[in-house]
């Protein structure tokens, strides 16, 4: 028999037999779907987090009170302290850095008319706004002048408008919030960050100048933590260094003993999290794959079943001149031809669920060429896998035997 002639065959057989191909196809289906959408989901959330670190600035180092350790053993309670002179003295030491961004905070009651809301108040310096990456939706930042001169203004965030009931940001430029009892001069709004942290959202803030928070509203100089600006991410490993050994000083720290401070990387954090999330696609991509291996499983059941209905036309077809090979051909042609009508539907169905998992649910998707590749393929390869054992079975079958069969 000619290749053309075993193709047409084994179509035919597909065509005499729509409902039952159509019912062994989807298992393939459902599997190649799954794993072109979970995948999608995966990328999608791995390059959401990329973005968003990447906007916190990959030069950015943060700078955090460490535990305090008694005879190589971390107190439970005490931890080590940051004041604004650390700040200044990083300023005024330290070569390989470009800004040097000290913040206090607390949680207070901010009340706007007869609105109020509980949100967190920065007391922070002028360049938070170059530090951290942030821009503004409307107004201004304030300045060094207005910080030393301990100014009552404020630089509100987008949500902290929300949660007052207003509907723009317009409405609160230039008027009066009260924090503490005292009044704020609203001068600024900055753009949303987007919350990355599911226990900090950097919009619900409220930025106030550093001197004013400490005199004013906090009544101390003890820093929450201390942003640096690096010039360079090949300067990171110098300026690390460099804030190592000035804190170590102001902090007093003798030789050999351990840091009572914390400096923490943007870029580890974005290595980390990349892995993290890629080990999370990688996983449910092998969750879905399960699917396909079923539906293989399926597809062999079926074509078994097949092989022993069709044992008398094996027959004849044996009898009639038909080699082993040409009805091994035949029975492995139906069952990739399967696998591959299943993938390609699979395929649309599976970017099409993760178009719409990112239109509706607003989730972050992101289809590649190389998952609906892999999903493609891989449902061909277990077309051939789970095809081989019925085609060999069927091709197998002795000429007399088969055309006795009843």
């Amino acid at each position: 028999m000619l290749f053309g002639e075993i193709l047409r065959v084994a179509l035919g057989a597909l065509r005499a037999n729509k409902l039952r191909s159509l019912l062994t196809m989807l298992g393939i289906v459902i599997g190649v779907a799954a794993v072109i959408a979970m995948v999608a989901l995966g990328s999608g959330a791995q390059t959401s987090i990329k973005n968003r670190i990447a906007a916190l600035g990959t030069t950015l180092l943060t700078v955090s009170p460490g535990q305090i350790f008694g005879r190589g053993v971390a107190s439970g309670s005490d931890r080590a302290r940051l004041y604004l002179k650390d700040a200044d003295a990083l300023v005024a030491q330290a070569k390989y850095i470009t800004g040097v961004q000290p913040e206090m905070s607390n949680s207070y009651q901010v009340q706007f008319q007869s609105a109020n809301t509980n949100t967190q108040v920065v007391g922070t310096s002028a360049n938070y706004m170059v530090v951290r990456k942030y821009e503004l939706e409307r107004g201004r930042m304030f300045t060094e002048g207005e910080d030393r001169s301990r100014q009552r203004v404020a630089v509100v965030g987008p949500a902290v408008v929300t949660n007052l009931g207003l509907q723009s940001p317009d409405a609160i430029l230039g008027e009066s919030i009260r924090i503490r009892g005292l009044q704020f001069t609203v001068i600024g709004v900055f753009k949303s960050k987007g919350q990355s942290n599911p226990f900090f959202n950097p919009d619900e803030q409220v930025l106030v100048p550093i001197t004013t928070a400490r005199f004013r509203l906090m009544g101390t100089d003890r820093l929450r933590s201390i942003s640096v600006l690096a010039q360079t991410e090949a300067d990171i490993p110098m300026a690390m260094a460099e804030i190592q050994r000035v804190l170590r000083r102001e902090h007093k720290v003798r030789a050999g003993k351990d840091n009572d401070f914390s400096i923490r990387n943007q870029s580890d954090f974005l290595s980390t999290f990349a892995e993290t999330t890629q080990v999370f696609s990688f996983l449910l991509a092998g969750i879905a794959a399960v699917s396909l291996l079923v539906g293989g499983i399926g597809i062999m059941n079926i074509m078994l079943v097949s092989v022993t209905e069709r044992t008398r036309e094996i027959g004849v077809r044996k009898a009639l001149g038909a080699t082993r090979f040409n009805i091994l051909l035949q029975f492995l042609i139906e069952a990739v031809v399967l696998c591959l009508l299943g993938g390609l539907v699979g395929v649309l169905l599976g970017t099409g669920g993760a178009m719409a998992m990112a239109s509706f649910a607003d989730w972050n998707t992101e289809i590649s060429a190389a998952s609906i590749a892999l999903a493609f393929g891989f449902s061909a390869l277990v077309g051939v896998l789970f095809g081989v054992w019925p085609a060999r079975r069927a091709a197998a079958l002795d000429p007399i035997t088969a055309l006795r069969f009843e």
